[in-house]
Formats: structure tokens, sequence, C-alpha cells
């Protein structure tokens, strides 16, 4: 026997929290399909050289636009991205960390141990000897 006020739907597990979501998720995907395809159906559809080449604030472009950036560039935005993740989950971590217990420190600690692993590999591999020095200009005096 049902309680009054709730009917039988095609998905009676899911709560009636996500009637909601699943019709703006819908009505959101029906206007972004109608969006493009009236640009699709309304640009223009002719092509030529001028069309091709890429905008440089009204300047002919010359030579490549690929230009090799150094590699401490990436290792700098690889290990930001890294400790960046690394400080959410602490963070997550000491908010909760009463609820947590035991366990829990267990779990940080081991995660904070893999990263610094990671960190002293990377040390003596050399992964953070970026700027010049003298064993690399030849200059080694001793």
């Amino acid at each position: 026997m049902q309680p009054a006020g709730i009917s039988h739907s095609l998905f009676p597990s899911l709560p009636p929290e996500f009637l909601p979501l699943a019709l703006y998720t819908l009505a959101a995907s029906i206007l972004i399909g109608l969006l493009l395809l009236a640009a699709w159906w309304l640009g223009a559809k002719t092509t030529n050289r001028n069309k091709e080449l890429p905008y440089e604030s009204g300047a002919v472009p010359t030579g490549s636009a690929r230009l090799a950036y150094p590699v401490p560039f990436y290792l700098i935005a690889i290990f930001f991205i890294v400790f960046d993740v690394e400080a959410a989950f602490i963070f997550a971590w000491a908010t909760a960390w009463r609820e947590l217990g035991l366990p829990g420190l267990v779990h940080i600690t081991f995660f904070i141990v893999i990263l610094l692993l990671g960190l002293v590999w990377l040390w003596l591999k050399g992964g953070l000897d970026w700027g010049p020095s003298r064993a690399r200009r030849g200059h080694v005096r001793d």
C-alpha cells in the first residue's frame, strides 16, 4: 500500500528532487541544439583564402604561430596543479577531521607521504633544476 500523495513513476528508486534537474537538463540540451542548428543554418557558407587566415589585429601574419615554450614553464604549471589539488584534499580533510577520526588521519598521511616521495624523486632526478647553474655552463670548480 502506497502512502497518499506518492504516485508510481518510471524510476521509483530516484528521489522526486531529480525531476526538476532532469527537466532543466532537457530544456538546456534542447536550447543548445536549437542554437547550434540556427547558427549552422543562418551562417555564411562561403569560404575564401582571407577567411582561412588567422586574425592578427589587422596585421598580416608572418611566420609560424607555433612557439616553443621552455620546459620549466610546463613544469611550473604541472606542479601548481598537483599541489593545488593536494591542498584541496587536505583542506577537505581538515574540515571533517573529527568525523573521519584515525582512519582519515591514516589516509591523509599516506596521501602526503606519497606526494613527498614523488617530490623527493623529482628533486633527485634534477626536475627542479630550472635556472642556470655552473655545472650546465661548464664552470664547475672544486
